[in-house]
């Protein structure tokens, strides 16, 4: 099934059943009235969710409307714990052979992660507002999933029991705020700002054959100013799985139902498929060329992130947003 967020003028929106060719919806707030409350509990109210999805794409449901992305928040307006991954390890490995450092082989082994800030997320189609261009303005094309309740301790298999959805991200990062941030010792944190997410999450039984081992396998369109930049597969190349990645969270703690796991930047070793975030084109010119010449976004910039299935249709709805100033947003 799938499922949004639907903007009321509260903190955590209205929770809505998309139909599958994300035309309709249809309010389940009779159900759960917000997404974290049926992620609470979930065996109970997930079957209500699923009986009410089913009857809008038999269209015997009784209140449909029109759906609209525009209205939509994240699915999780804001969210009890928000850890990014780096499961693309190619990503990793071109950052630091583009600055001349040697990768540990750990970073094959053991999943690289940070916290990010999850009480404030972007909807699909709000503003990227930034203090300045100077900061290095750069999208992240990403897969996450969000989970139920974990226990310490947890096997990757006893994780995968715990995926509830899967949605798209938009980690944006301030590239130009990193280094000094990680020079600290203590990570990101000025140089990550909101992260949008896609407008519906989706079961993973919604995506069939193409959801596997853990995994999302399709290609990640991202389009950047009107121009497609790249496609890179998310299944491809993808060294730590969504439930590698939960129980690497969940080595010393517990991780509770909302919890949004991201998968990092889509990457693949074959860069003729382009790239889900700017760092990774420019770190492919130094390496190259000994310079990077493309630039990070600037103001009035767009920025659209996609995932379509075998038959062309998209899955999740698209990510679509434009980079403003303050003053300019809108």
């Amino acid at each position: 099934m799938k499922l949004a967020s639907y903007r009321d003028g509260s903190r955590d929106g209205q929770l809505i059943v998309v139909s599958r060719d994300l035309r309709t919806a249809h309010f389940a707030t009779e159900i759960a009235p917000t997404l974290q409350r049926a992620l609470d509990d979930w065996n109970f109210i997930a079957p209500q969710l699923q009986d009410l999805y089913d009857a809008l794409n038999a269209g015997r449901a009784t209140r449909p409307f029109e759906f609209s992305a525009g209205q939509c928040a994240a699915p999780l307006p804001r969210a009890f714990q928000w850890a990014d991954g780096s499961a693309y390890v190619n990503h990793v490995e071109l950052v630091r052979k583009a600055r001349n450092a040697e990768m540990p082989e750990t970073f094959w082994t053991d999943p690289l992660m940070y916290q990010g800030g999850s009480d404030d997320f972007l909807g699909p189609t709000d503003d990227i507002v930034c203090g300045a261009e100077a900061f290095g303005i750069d999208f992240e094309g990403e897969v996450a999933v969000i989970t139920g309740d974990v226990a310490m301790g947890a096997t990757p298999a006893e994780a995968a029991d715990a995926i509830r959805l899967v949605m798209l991200a938009n980690d944006v990062s301030l590239r130009n705020l990193i280094p000094n941030e990680l020079a600290k010792g203590f990570g990101f944190f000025q140089s990550k700002p909101a992260t949008a997410f896609s407008p519906v999450a989706i079961t993973p039984d919604e995506l069939g054959a193409a959801w596997r081992d853990g995994m999302v396998h399709l290609p990640l369109t991202v389009t950047w100013n009107g121009k497609v930049v790249g496609r890179p597969h998310a299944g491809t190349d993808m060294v730590f799985s969504f439930p590698r990645l939960i129980s690497h969270i969940c080595k010393t703690r517990n991780c509770r139902a909302g919890s949004i796991v991201g998968s990092g930047t889509i990457s693949n070793k074959d860069a003729s498929v382009g790239y889900a975030c700017i760092a990774e084109k420019r770190c492919l010119e130094v390496i190259a060329d000994g310079s990077a010449t493309t630039e990070f976004m600037k103001f009035g910039d767009t920025i659209r992130i996609e995932m379509f299935d075998e038959a062309g249709a998209s899955l999740f709805g698209a990510i679509d947003q434009i980079v403003a100033a303050p003053e300019q947003q809108q």
